[in-house]
């Protein structure tokens, strides 16, 4: 068996995902070949070209990143129920009669995450989480379904944010973070702020304390400077990893049709950070 997958976004080229998934089809004796197909700026026209590309070119599918998560959604011939209700996809599956599958690997990984950090404890309190993009989207729905009981969604978009909250039942926008961390308990960064080669912090970090769990979608570096900020105020965090560690096993499920080795996939995600 070969496989040929892909990642499309921008900037991608610090992803772990080729690694994670060359190393989860080693492990399983399958032959695969991961492409990074990173570009800036695709507007709808450009990425039904790119999807017509992937379709004809032999890929089994391919990952998406920032910022096409939910841009790609109209184009695609069918969503699973996840992203079709999250309106946001990470996942684009090439089914045997050519057409193309959305899913949201992101939300189920967050999911499996949230439970092995907090697992009941995600019931008790409030969370506030920030950006109301794709990642956004797939960390309110893992959140509320991990029992969060009263979730916050803050974006500088209002419609954005507005959005996301008509689509996920008790979710309700705020206007500002000091607002929406007023009795929460965790917090997620669900923006690239942060990211490399982005020093910033999303939020200011006099309003962090360490009543908080906080988390961070960026991974690359690991310790953001949010997370840093957190944890100097003795908040505990969660990075990015374990998101992504568990998104990659979904996805190399979806992608092969066989279980991943979940370990291999995650000394190839250290692996990486480490060179």
């Amino acid at each position: 068996m070969r496989l040929l997958l892909g990642l499309l976004g921008h900037p991608i080229a610090h992803s772990a995902a080729p690694a994670m998934m060359e190393a989860a089809a080693a492990a399983a004796g399958i032959r695969a070949h991961y492409q990074l197909i990173e570009i800036a700026g695709a507007d709808r026209a450009e990425l039904a070209r790119l999807l017509h590309g992937v379709r004809r070119l032999g890929f089994r599918g391919i990952n998406v990143t920032f910022p096409y998560k939910e841009a790609v959604v109209p184009l695609l011939d069918t969503l699973s129920p996840g992203a079709a209700s999250l309106g946001a996809v990470n996942l684009i599956l090439v089914e045997g009669d050519g057409r193309l599958s959305g899913h949201n690997t992101d939300a189920t990984g967050f999911l499996a995450a949230v439970r092995a950090h907090l697992g009941a404890e995600a019931r008790e309190a409030p969370a506030l989480v920030l950006g109301a993009g794709g990642a956004g989207r797939a960390i309110a729905w893992a959140l509320r379904e991990a029992g969060v009981p009263d979730l916050r969604v803050l974006d500088a978009d209002a419609a954005k944010a507005a959005a996301l909250c008509a689509a996920i039942p008790g979710a309700r926008a705020v206007s500002d973070v000091a607002a929406g961390l007023r009795g929460a308990r965790f917090l997620v960064n669900a923006t690239p702020v942060g990211m490399k080669p982005d020093t910033g912090c999303p939020l200011d970090p006099a309003l962090l304390h360490g009543g908080l769990w906080v988390a961070d979608a960026v991974y690359a570096p690991l310790e953001t400077p949010l997370l840093a900020a957190a944890r100097r105020v003795g908040a505990r965090t969660m990075t990015g990893r374990e998101m992504s560690v568990a998104q990659a096993v979904d996805g190399f499920r979806l992608f092969s049709g066989r279980a991943a080795d979940l370990e291999a996939i995650a000394r190839a995600f250290d692996a990486h950070l480490a060179a």
